[in-house]
């Protein structure tokens, strides 16, 4: 389970934070979380690479996204770093290639849920997402072999669909394309 101190947290927590944890700050408080098992990093690495053939810059589909893989966003007070998110071209803030954050919301985020991280994922980060304006997102449930897909309306997110083990999904925003989830799966 993520940890989480009572103290009000700032970014020279985050900076400070133990090199095999993932610092996050939620509503003042500092969440340390542990890196990513295995099964985590396969989810979200194929699933970027997916999506990135598809879409991304070089891609063999309609291209029009920028996919980064654990960006550190600050959005307003809290400072969140999902597994994977992505940015239409025309919304991407270029010229920030070196920083180390990004402050502008992305368009579409994946959590990939762990027994660690799920409750902070759904119940803490994604109403920021929703109320910092993101558009799109979706939760991956390696264990569970499940990915949701969410769109936010009004600043609530809307279920539009959850889908299992070798489902074949066609999702927004990247409905262009169809995942086939099963490879998140499998090595």
């Amino acid at each position: 389970m993520a940890e989480s101190s009572h103290k009000p947290a700032t970014y020279q927590d985050v900076l400070a934070a133990p090199p095999d944890k993932v610092a996050e700050v939620v509503a003042g408080e500092l969440y340390l979380s542990p890196r990513p098992r295995a099964r985590h990093g396969l989810a979200s690495g194929e699933l970027f690479g997916e999506l990135r053939s598809w879409f991304g810059r070089r891609g063999g589909g309609p291209g029009g996204w920028v996919f980064l893989i654990e960006p550190e966003l600050h959005l307003g007070d809290a400072i969140l770093v999902p597994d994977v998110a992505g940015w239409l071209i025309s919304r991407y803030p270029a010229g920030n290639e070196d920083l180390a954050f990004f402050s502008a919301p992305p368009d579409w985020v994946c959590e990939v849920l762990s027994p660690s991280t799920a409750r902070l994922d759904r119940l803490r980060k994604l109403p920021l997402y929703a109320a910092q304006g993101v558009r799109h997102a979706w939760l991956v449930a390696p264990e569970a072999r499940t990915l949701e897909a969410d769109r936010n309306e009004s600043g609530r997110w809307l279920q539009l669909g959850v889908f299992g083990d070798d489902a074949k999904v066609k999702a927004e925003p990247f409905e262009a394309m169809e995942l086939q989830i099963e490879r998140l799966w499998t090595p």
